[in-house]
Parts: C-alpha cells; sequence; structure tokens
C-alpha cells in the first residue's frame, strides 16, 4: 500500500547507515537530507495521525491480527507447527490488546442508541439502528467480561467463560444483521430520493444548485451506507462460524477480517487526512 513505501524507505536507509562505515562529510550530509525528507513525507506524518487515533489502531491490530489468523492457517495446513504457532500467538494477543482498547465503547453504543430514539429518522431506519447499538453494546459488554477472565482478573469456570463467550458472538451477530437491514433499508430510501431529484423540473438556476447539492449530498450517503454493507456482509461470517451456525475454516475468516480491516482503516485515513 503506498502509506508503507515511505516507511520501507525510511527503514532501508536506517540499515544502511548502521552498516556502512564512516562516511565522507559531503555524503554524510546528502544522506541526512535523504533520511529528513523520508522521516518528514506527508505520508509518514499522516501515518503517525492515524495511528495517533484509537480508530486508527485498532483497525491497523485488526488487520494484522486478521492477517496473522490466515497465515497461522496457511502454515498449519501445510504441517509447519512451529511457525503457524508463532501466528497464532501474535493473533491472541492482538485480540487481547484490543479487547482492552474498547473497554469504554458500550457507553458510547449506549449513547448512540438514546440519541437513535430521541432522532426523527424512517420508522424502519430508526428501529434498526436503535436495535444495532443495543446489540453492540451488549457485545462488548460480555467482551469485557471474556477479556477479565483471560488476563484472570476474573476466575470464571470453563463452561461459564464458553457461555460467556458466545453469548458476545450472539450479540455481535444480531449487531451485525441489523446493520445489514439498516443498509438495504437506507439504501432504498436514497435510491427512491435520487430518482425523485433527478426527475423534477427545476428550471430556475438557483434551484438547479440546490438540486445538484442534494445529489451529490446523496451520492455521499450511498457510498458510505454501501461500504459499510460490504463490510457487514463479510464480517457476519465471523460470529457466525463462532456460534456455530456456520463452518468456515480460519484462512476464509482471516481473509475477511484482513479485507474489512483494510477498508475501514483506508476510511479513517482518509478521514484524519481531511482535518
Amino acid at each position: 500500500m503506498q502509506f508503507l513505501r515511505p516507511w520501507l524507505a525510511l527503514f532501508t536507509l536506517l540499515v544502511a547507515l548502521l552498516l556502512s562505515p564512516p562516511l565522507r562529510p559531503h555524503i554524510s550530509h546528502k544522506m541526512a537530507s535523504i533520511a529528513s525528507q523520508v522521516v518528514l513525507h506527508p505520508v509518514v506524518s499522516q501515518s503517525l495521525k492515524v495511528a495517533g487515533t484509537t480508530l486508527g489502531r485498532d483497525k491497523l491490530y485488526r488487520a494484522v491480527q486478521y492477517f496473522s489468523r490466515f497465515l497461522a492457517w496457511l502454515l498449519l495446513s501445510k504441517g509447519n507447527k512451529a511457525e503457524a504457532a508463532r501466528f497464532n500467538a501474535l493473533k491472541s494477543h492482538l485480540a487481547l490488546g484490543r479487547k482492552l482498547m474498547r473497554l469504554g465503547k458500550p457507553v458510547e453504543h449506549l449513547q448512540s442508541a438514546l440519541r437513535a430514539i430521541q432522532g426523527s429518522a424512517e420508522a424502519g431506519e430508526q428501529i434498526t439502528t436503535i436495535a444495532r447499538q443495543i446489540c453492540y453494546f451488549g457485545y462488548l459488554t460480555y467482551d469485557a467480561i471474556v477479556w477479565a477472565n483471560a488476563i484472570k482478573f476474573l476466575n470464571l469456570k470453563p463452561s461459564t467463560a464458553a457461555k460467556v463467550n458466545k453469548i458476545s458472538n450472539r450479540f455481535w451477530l444480531s449487531g451485525i444483521l441489523f446493520s445489514i437491514v439498516h443498509a438495504l433499508l437506507k439504501t432504498g430510501r436514497l435510491a427512491t430520493e435520487a430518482k425523485k431529484l433527478q426527475g423534477s423540473a427545476w428550471t430556475e438556476k438557483g434551484l438547479e444548485v440546490e438540486r445538484d447539492t442534494k445529489l451529490q449530498a446523496i451520492a455521499s450517503q450511498r457510498a458510505s451506507t454501501r461500504q459499510q454493507f460490504i463490510i457487514d456482509i463479510l464480517d457476519v461470517w465471523i460470529p457466525a462460524t463462532n456460534v456455530g451456525l456456520v463452518h468456515f475454516n480460519d484462512g476464509v475468516l482471516g481473509i475477511f477480517g484482513f479485507i474489512t480491516s483494510l477498508i475501514a482503516f483506508r476510511s479513517q485515513w482518509k478521514a484524519v487526512g481531511k482535518k
């Protein structure tokens, strides 16, 4: 990806400086100039900004986590148990770290549910939004219990821990399903609104500008909704597998999680770049 290139160039430059013999002054100055250009590269600066956000770090860790899950499955399928164990350990520790980062998020989803109740959206969209936020609240609340048990802060019986984990995944699955239904309802409404605007007769120049502005806003909302739908339609198989509704292997789930993580990271990259 484009944002990795300056980091790779910086790493190569630092290795070259460490392994090379003492340089002449003019060569040293040139190398320092190159290093300055790499370190201060706009992509490097934006990478630091994205990594400075909780969401940016979470999506980056998630991408590595699910890619590690895929690699572990691939290596294990080839009989390389030692290497597979390394990536399994990386996957597990990243998953545990991400649970810690999400400890405050249940309250955020509860607040979003309350705002949706007070809002004035279409009935179907409002109901699915409320249900989705409540499900995510339940998912992350139980996920916090899973984390507390994993670090031995709580000492749950294995049967109880498995039950809590299953309830957490059921909430997660329900939240994604409500999100999918919400996306379908919203897509239908936006398509209808766009069709009405395009079919209306706008004679005055000022009204035409207003129509174009509304159409642009609708197009932006449709793109955002479409992206979230793609993420949901891939992510839904992860909790569905965890609760036993389907039986996808770790290779497939790892790729699905990796793709959706990159999509979400790209959105955060663009959002930070606009600030």
